[in-house]
């Protein structure tokens, strides 16, 4: 998940090097916390966080064959 989540990421911004992801357990939910440079926020997270919710879509998919709940922070 943690390999997906910088995946899309790195293909979304310019400096690749500040993406950096975290992963927690938060009362049974995988709590994924993405970081990304200050002025690329807003590539991340799309207009009207139509990208932060495709992204999200295709983490709560790919762990469903897992039986896991996911959220996903972008920081």
């Amino acid at each position: 998940m943690k390999d997906l989540i910088e995946y899309i990421a790195k293909s979304l911004v310019d400096d690749v090097a500040a993406v950096s992801v975290s992963q927690k357990k938060d009362r049974g939910v995988l709590v994924y916390t993405l970081t990304v440079a200050d002025d690329e926020t807003g590539r991340i997270i799309g207009k009207d966080g139509k990208v932060a919710n495709a992204i999200r879509v295709l983490l709560r998919t790919a762990s469903a064959n897992n039986g896991d709940h996911v959220a996903l922070k972008i920081i």
